[in-house]
């Protein structure tokens, strides 16, 4: 005969605690197309992500400075509920959504400490895609 087990200890659920981090660094990749902004601490693991075309801009939209905007508002306010205070600032790429980025998270109330620019610059690498006829 199968033996029966006890509800309580088969279904246990853990409580996830959030751990406190003071400083943290900001990961904005801003595209052509969208812009993405990933808050992590100082070892590089994730706390916030966000995106434009995740806060629900699509097509042309999602290339705005308004939704680079919304979309660092959006992981700011996560990473607030970790305790960070004070942030550096890493850029990537040449989309429009560089700027306003690090403004909404200034309006946040989080101090920030740097702001560097990342952009990988190609030592002639591949070759860029080709001019845009407008």
């Amino acid at each position: 005969m199968a033996k029966q087990q006890n509800n309580a200890a088969s279904q246990r659920v853990r409580k996830k605690v959030k751990k406190s981090v003071a400083e943290g660094v900001v990961h904005v990749h801003a595209s052509f197309n969208n812009t993405i902004i990933t808050i992590t601490d100082r070892q590089g693991n994730a706390l916030a992500w966000a995106t434009s075309g995740g806060q629900g801009f699509k097509g042309s939209r999602k290339s705005t400075p308004f939704a680079a905007q919304v979309a660092a508002e959006s992981a700011g306010r996560v990473a607030l509920e970790y305790g960070v205070k004070n942030l550096e600032v890493r850029i990537k790429g040449p989309g429009p959504g560089r700027e306003s980025a690090v403004r909404a998270l200034n309006a946040l109330g989080i101090k920030i400490t740097a702001i560097s620019d990342v952009t990988p610059v190609p030592h002639n690498g591949c070759r860029p895609p080709k001019r845009r006829r407008i």
